[in-house]
This record gives structure tokens, C-alpha cells and sequence, in this order.
């Protein structure tokens, strides 16, 4: 069992209404990878970092079972850097800061060793690096599951991005992405128009509000989980998409029944991640953690009743 992933390993400088941080380990292959590393024998990672980055992030990354030998090292140049700041409801924010860096220069190059993985994750980067990943490959992995945004949505990457769709199993965006990608503002609709574009399942994220899972005429719907404290929303979506992934992984079923139960635990996983800034709650969780918290989710939504008449 082995799950593939491409995208950023970076830095973030956060600032919410409850802290602020310096420069800290980000980037969404990083979040995806310290999630999907809870389900998946082997995790495989490529990316493109500074000779700035902190090695001892990677070191552990590689203690809980990821392989970092895809990871690009430039001597000399610096890591891709984010800030931005959030707004008092936590949905909003404002970017500050973008310094592509050595991004500029990212051209993935996947391993032989990555060759066989069974579950392939693309991050959030240019469509025409995410289709140059999924031709790279000899064998088309069980599953292929991409991430994207609407920057992507734009004049110059629709085409690429559209290709990139009709390639994966599983299509990754939020509501707003949804609306603009299909031109439906009803979600269902939306659904329905973006399932003809190629993938097979298509998965929105409403952040606070949960997420949808689609499929043909089915539809399931997962709550997020109350939280007493939400100090950083950055990586959740990522953090998602990993647990997702390396739940369907782990169980080695892609039947919409089970992704019913991975949207589950990727929305476990996803609650942790924002207790804290940066990745710093998935570095310390234990399996009865996210098994008692996905217990709260069970709790959340199950219920008896009578139907009259």
C-alpha cells in the first residue's frame, strides 16, 4: 500500500485573530503528507525546496514512513514562502506575501522507485505539472485523485486544467471553485455538469459547513465537526485530501460506500489539523485519537426516528 503526492513543501507566516506566527513549515504536500502518513504503509512525496528549508522537517517526515527521495534540493535558492492573514470568521483571508522562489523551477521528476503506487494525489499546482506527473507514470495507479483552485481557472491554464480532469478519478474543489468551473451557482448542478468533464467522483469542501461527496444520481453529505478552538484554517483542505487518500489506501476500496467513510476521516483529520498552527497537531496524534474523534463524528449525525404514516 503506498500513496504517491505532488505538490509544495514550503513556508507559511500566518497571522489569525488568535496568534501569529514567524516562518513555519506549510506547503500542501507537506499537510497532505503528515495525514496520509496515520493510514499509508508508505507515503511518496515529490516537491522542490530551498537549501534554506529546515532539514530535520523532512527527518520527520521520513520517521513516520515518508519518502522524501523525490523532494528537489536547489543549493542556493529559497523555499517557496506564503503569508497571509485571516479575518475574524476564519473564512477569509488576506495574502500578504508570495515568494515563488524555486517553484519558478519546479519540474517534477517522479522516482522509479514511486513507479508502483497505488493511490496518486495531486496537489494544488499548475495543471500542466500535474499532467506531466500522471504521463510520467508507466502504470495508471488504482486511483487518481486531484486537488486544484480557481487560480487555475483562469484564460491560461482552463485547457490544461479541463485535460488534467478528464485523467482523474476524483475531482478535489470547494464551492466557490465548483460554481466558477461549471457556471452553476446550485451545487447539485454544478456537481452533475462537472461529472461530465471525466472523473467519476467529484468531492466540495465548505470548510466550516463540511463536504459533499458525488457520484452519477448519489450524494452524500459530511458535517464538519464543532470545535471549541480554531486557531489556523490553513492546510485543512490539504490535510483533507490526505486523509482521504490514505484512508482509500489503507482499505484498498474505492466503492462510493467507502468514500462515504474516508470523506469521514479525512474530515477527522482535517479538525485537528486547524487546533494549531502549521502542522504542528498532525505531528502528535495517536490512531485512538483520530479513531475517538471520528466516534464524534458518528455521534454528530446518527439518530433514531419513526416516520409517520
Amino acid at each position: 500500500m503506498s500513496l504517491l503526492t505532488v505538490g509544495t513543501v514550503a513556508f507559511d507566516a500566518i497571522e489569525t485573530p488568535f496568534g501569529k506566527t514567524d516562518k513555519i513549515v506549510g506547503g500542501a504536500a507537506t499537510y497532505i503528507a503528515w495525514s496520509a502518513s496515520y493510514f499509508s504503509e508508505r507515503v511518496n512525496i515529490v516537491s522542490i525546496i530551498g537549501d534554506d528549508f529546515d532539514m530535520k522537517e523532512l527527518e520527520l517526515l521520513r520517521e513516520r514512513g515518508v519518502n522524501t527521495e523525490g523532494i528537489e534540493i536547489k543549493s542556493g535558492k529559497k523555499s517557496f514562502f506564503w503569508s497571509g492573514k485571516y479575518h475574524l470568521d476564519m473564512n477569509s483571508r488576506d495574502t500578504l506575501i508570495t515568494d515563488l522562489n524555486v517553484l519558478l523551477e519546479f519540474d517534477p521528476v517522479i522516482p522509479e522507485s514511486y513507479w508502483d503506487s497505488d493511490v496518486l494525489l495531486l496537489g494544488n499546482i499548475d495543471p500542466h505539472l500535474q499532467l506531466k506527473v500522471i504521463m510520467q507514470l508507466p502504470e495508471r495507479p488504482k486511483l487518481v485523485v486531484m486537488d486544484t483552485m480557481n487560480f487555475w481557472m483562469t484564460p491560461d491554464f482552463i485547457n490544461p486544467l479541463k485535460e488534467v480532469i478528464k485523467k482523474v478519478d476524483v475531482l478535489a474543489i470547494n464551492d466557490a471553485e465548483a460554481r466558477e468551473l461549471s457556471g452553476e451557482y446550485s451545487l447539485v448542478k454544478a456537481a452533475k455538469k462537472i461529472l461530465t468533464m471525466g472523473p467519476e467522483y467529484l468531492i466540495i469542501k465548505k470548510g466550516e459547513h463540511g463536504a459533499l461527496l458525488f457520484r452519477e444520481n448519489e450524494v452524500f453529505f459530511a458535517p464538519a465537526l464543532p470545535l471549541d478552538d480554531v486557531f489556523d484554517p490553513t492546510g485543512a483542505g490539504d490535510t483533507f485530501a490526505g486523509g482521504f487518500c490514505g484512508f482509500i489506501d489503507k482499505t484498498r476500496d474505492i466503492s462510493f460506500e467507502n468514500m462515504k467513510r474516508a470523506i469521514i476521516y479525512g474530515s477527522t483529520m482535517a479538525s485537528y489539523c486547524v487546533e494549531k498552527f502549521g502542522t504542528e497537531r498532525l505531528k502528535h496524534l495517536t490512531h485512538k485519537d483520530i479513531e475517538d474523534r471520528v466516534r464524534s463524528f458518528i455521534e454528530l449525525v446518527q439518530f433514531d426516528i419513526v416516520l409517520e404514516g
